[in-house]
C-alpha cells in the first residue's frame, strides 16, 4: 500500500498545522468504514476531516469531496457525537514507524467539566479500526469490534484498556537504525547471497517501507527495481548511501505530495518523494497537498467505484434501449432506401396500361417500349400469370401509393428516433458523470417519468385510513460555483435539472453555456444586471466543457447566448433546447479549476 508509515508521517505533520486547535462542528459517517469530521477554526474557516477505516484503503485526510450520508445515522456515529460534539484538536501524534494515528481532544461534559479523549485510527489492514478511548485509555466504543480469540493477540472491545497493535517481529524502524547496524545486515545479506531481490529483503527487514519505496532503493542504488544481491559487487556501498539518503530528507521533514499517473492518465500510485523508477513509462505530478493526493487517490476513484455500481442497472437499461433503438432505424432506413424505387412501379403501372390491348391473361412478363427511358429502350415488367392485364396494372399502381405514404411516415419515424437517440444518449453520458446518489436518484426518476423504466409495485404497509403518505420532494441542487469575479456559476447535474435551471430559475438577462452539438450541462452565469468580465465567461465556458461528453479531451466549442434566448421545442424530451444568436468559446475542461471554483461544498 502506497500509504506507509512514513507517508503517513507526512500527513500528520501536514494536519498538524492545519487542524490543531478547530472544533469539531459536525459528525457524519456516509459509509460503513468513513467518518467525516466537518472542522471549524476560530477565524470561521471550515473544512472536512476524511478518517477511512477500509481494509484497502485506510487513511486520514482533509477531502474537499460531497458524500451522501444515510438518513438515520450509525450507531457508532451517534456515539462520536455524543462525546466529540464541540471538541477541539489539541495534538495529533503517531505512533513510530507504525500506520497508527492519534487525534487527541479537549471536550466538556454535561456539567461542564473537561476532559481528554483520544480517536485512535488504526490503519493495519483487514483490522483497521477507529477507536475512542477516554482519558485513562479505556475504550468508549470502537468502529470495529475485536475480540482476542479472533487475532489470538489482543482485544478491542468497550471497557478494556486500550492497547497498541502488536510490532512486526523480526523487523527494525529504518528511522532510528544506526549506520553500523544498517552496514552489518547489508554486508550480511551481500555475503550469503541469498538469491532475493533487494525490494524484498527491505520489506522482510524493515518496517514504515511500501514495496513502492523499496523498488525505489533498489532503483536508484542499481538501477533496476528488480536488482538481486548475487548481482551486487561493491559491497552494499551503493545501497547504504541510497538508503541513508532518503532517511536524512525524512527526518528533516522533507516531504512532498507527488502522484504517478500512467501514460492514458489512470492513477498509478503515490509518494512523500519524487518516484523515478518508472522513467518514461508514466509521468509524475507534485500536488498541492498531501490532502489533494490522497483525495484524489482514494476519495474520487472510490466515489467513481460506488457511482459506477450503483448506476450499473440504469446504464444497462438506457444501452438497451439505445442498442434497440439504433437497429430499429437502421432497418427503417433499409426501408426507406427500398420507398426510393416508388416511381419505377407507377411507371410499370403505366407501361402496363398502355400494352394492355395485346396482353393476354396468364403473361410472365411484358417486354414494352419504355417511353420513360431517354434512350428509347425496352423494359420487361414481371406479370402475376394469375391476374388481368388491369390486376396487374392496379398492383403496380397499389405497390406505388404504399411506398410513397411509407417513405413520409419512415421519414417522421427516423426523425423522431434521432432525436430519442440524442435524448438516451444525454442520459448514458450524465449517468457515468454522476458524483453521488442524489445525482442517480433524479436520473432515475427522470427516466420514471418517460416510461424508461417501470416504476414497481410495492405493497403498502400501512396503519389507519390506509391513505399514501405523501412526501416532501427533494430540493434541486445544482453544481454551484463562484467566478473569481465573484459571479455566482450554477450547472445542471441531469436533463430536468437541464429544464429547470434553464426555463424556470433563471433569468432572461443570465447568460447561458453549452458545448456545441454533444450532450452535456446546461451552465448560467447569474449576471443580476451586471455584465460578466471575460475571465468569467471564460470560466464558465470550461465548467461547460467539462461537464460534456467531451470532458477527457481537449478544447471544446462552448456556446453562448443570453437565457431569453434559449427555446424548449415542442415535444423536446427533458434537457432538449434551441438557442439563438449565440458566440463561441474555444474552452478547456479543467478538473482543477472547476474544483477550485466550486462553491457547493
Amino acid at each position: 500500500m502506497p500509504l506507509d508509515a512514513i507517508c503517513l508521517t507526512a500527513v500528520k505533520d501536514e494536519l498538524s498545522r492545519q487542524i490543531t486547535g478547530m472544533k469539531i462542528d459536525k459528525i457524519l459517517q456516509p459509509e460503513r468504514d468513513v467518518i467525516i469530521l466537518s472542522l471549524r477554526g476560530n477565524g470561521g474557516q471550515m473544512c472536512r476531516l476524511l478518517i477511512s477505516a477500509g481494509a484497502d484503503d485506510a487513511r486520514i485526510h482533509l477531502t474537499e469531496f460531497k458524500q451522501d450520508n444515510p438518513k438515520q445515522p450509525p450507531m457508532f456515529c451517534m456515539l462520536l457525537r455524543k462525546h466529540l460534539t464541540g471538541a477541539r484538536i489539541i495534538k495529533i501524534s503517531q505512533l513510530p514507524a507504525e500506520r497508527v494515528l492519534s487525534l487527541y481532544m479537549e471536550t466538556s461534559d454535561s456539567m461542564g467539566i473537561r476532559s481528554e479523549k483520544q480517536l485512535i485510527i488504526e490503519m493495519i489492514g483487514r483490522l483497521s479500526s477507529v477507536i475512542l478511548t477516554d482519558n485513562e485509555g479505556i475504550i468508549i466504543d470502537c468502529l470495529r469490534r475485536i475480540g482476542g480469540e479472533l487475532t489470538g493477540k489482543r482485544s478491542v472491545l468497550p471497557g478494556l484498556f486500550y492497547k497498541n497493535p502488536p510490532q512486526q517481529e523480526g523487523k527494525i524502524n529504518p528511522l532510528t537504525v544506526t549506520d553500523t547496524e544498517l552496514f552489518s545486515r547489508i554486508k550480511d545479506a551481500v555475503s550469503n547471497k541469498r538469491g532475493i531481490t533487494i525490494e524484498k529483503w527491505l520489506i522482510s527487514t524493515f518496517t514504515a517501507f511500501s514495496p513502492l519505496i523499496c523498488r525505489e532503493i533498489a532503483w536508484r542504488a542499481y538501477g533496476d527495481t528488480d536488482y538481486h544481491f548475487d548481482a551486487v559487487n561493491d559491497g552494499g556501498e551503493a545501497l547504504k548511501n541510497t538508503f541513508l539518503s532518503l532517511i536524512r530528507q525524512v527526518n528533516s521533514g522533507s516531504f512532498e505530495p507527488w502522484m504517478i499517473y500512467t501514460e492514458n492518465n489512470k492513477l498509478q500510485d503515490f509518494s512523500y518523494i519524487h518516484i523515478r523508477q518508472y522513467e518514461s513509462i508514466c509521468k509524475s505530478k507534485r500536488e498541492d497537498s498531501f490532502s489533494c493526493l490522497l483525495d484524489k487517490f482514494f476519495t474520487k476513484s472510490a466515489q467513481e467505484k460506488r457511482n459506477n455500481q450503483r448506476s450499473a442497472s440504469s446504464l444497462k437499461t438506457m444501452t438497451t434501449a439505445r442498442n434497440r433503438l439504433a437497429r430499429k432505424m437502421d432497418a427503417q432506413r433499409s426501408e426507406l432506401e427500398v420507398t426510393s424505387k416508388r416511381d419505377y412501379l407507377r411507371e410499370c403501372g403505366d407501361l402496363i396500361t398502355a400494352n394492355m390491348h395485346h396482353m393476354k391473361k396468364g403473361q410472365q412478363s411484358l417486354i414494352a417500349d419504355d417511353f420513360y427511358s431517354e434512350n428509347e429502350k425496352t423494359r420487361e415488367i414481371k406479370l402475376d400469370v394469375l391476374k388481368t392485364p388491369q390486376q396487374n396494372a392496379a398492383k403496380y399502381y397499389k405497390a406505388y401509393t404504399k411506398a410513397k405514404n411509407a417513405r413520409i411516415t419512415l421519414a417522421q419515424q427516423i426523425e423522431t428516433g434521432e432525436k430519442e437517440l440524442v435524448y438516451i444518449e444525454s442520459v448514458i453520458e450524465q449517468l457515468q458523470r454522476a458524483e453521488n446518489e442524489s445525482d442517480l436518484n433524479e436520473i432515475r426518476n427522470e427516466l420514471l417519468s418517460t416510461g424508461y423504466i417501470r416504476k414497481k409495485r410495492e405493497k403498502q404497509h400501512q396503519k389507519g385510513t390506509g391513505k399514501k403518505k405523501k412526501t416532501k420532494r427533494d430540493e434541486f441542487s445544482y453544481h454551484q460555483f463562484k467566478s473569481t469575479g465573484g459571479m455566482r456559476i450554477l450547472a445542471g447535474r441531469n436533463n430536468i435539472q437541464n429544464d429547470r435551471l434553464t426555463l424556470k430559475t433563471s433569468a432572461k438577462t443570465d447568460i447561458w453555456f453549452h458545448a456545441q452539438k454533444i450532450h452535456g450541462a446546461h451552465v448560467v452565469v447569474s449576471c443580476a444586471g451586471i455584465n460578466p468580465d471575460d475571465e468569467t465567461l471564460n470560466q464558465a465556458a470550461s465548467i461547460a466543457a467539462f461537464y460534456s461528453a467531451a470532458r477527457s479531451g481537449g478544447k471544446v466549442p462552448v456556446d453562448y447566448t443570453l437565457v431569453k434566448n434559449v427555446k424548449k421545442p415542442s415535444g423536446g424530451r427533458p434537457g432538449m433546447v434551441i438557442y439563438s444568436d449565440y458566440k463561441t468559446i474555444l474552452a478547456v475542461p479543467d478538473e482543477e479549476l472547476v474544483n477550485k471554483l466550486r462553491d457547493d461544498w
